[in-house]
């Protein structure tokens, strides 16, 4: 199994906002994508993609909840 690093991006403040904390994802075969959080949900931006998947809080709760 690859390593995978993750890298974080923050806004100033501790409250997410205006601006998306915004997470860079990779292995040991370069950026597998990025993940977008805001208050209104996630992006999922795979490698090379100009469109996110997006889900909504509510949506992504119970997509996680399906998962256990």
């Amino acid at each position: 199994m690859p390593a995978h690093w993750v890298e974080m991006k923050i806004p100033t403040t501790k409250v997410v906002q205006h601006a998306d904390v915004v997470f860079e994802i990779s292995d040991d075969d370069g950026k597998l994508g990025e993940l977008r959080v805001s208050q209104g949900g996630v992006d999922w931006y795979p490698r090379g993609a100009q469109i996110p998947a997006k889900l909504s809080w509510e949506q992504f709760a119970a997509v996680m909840a399906d998962r256990r």
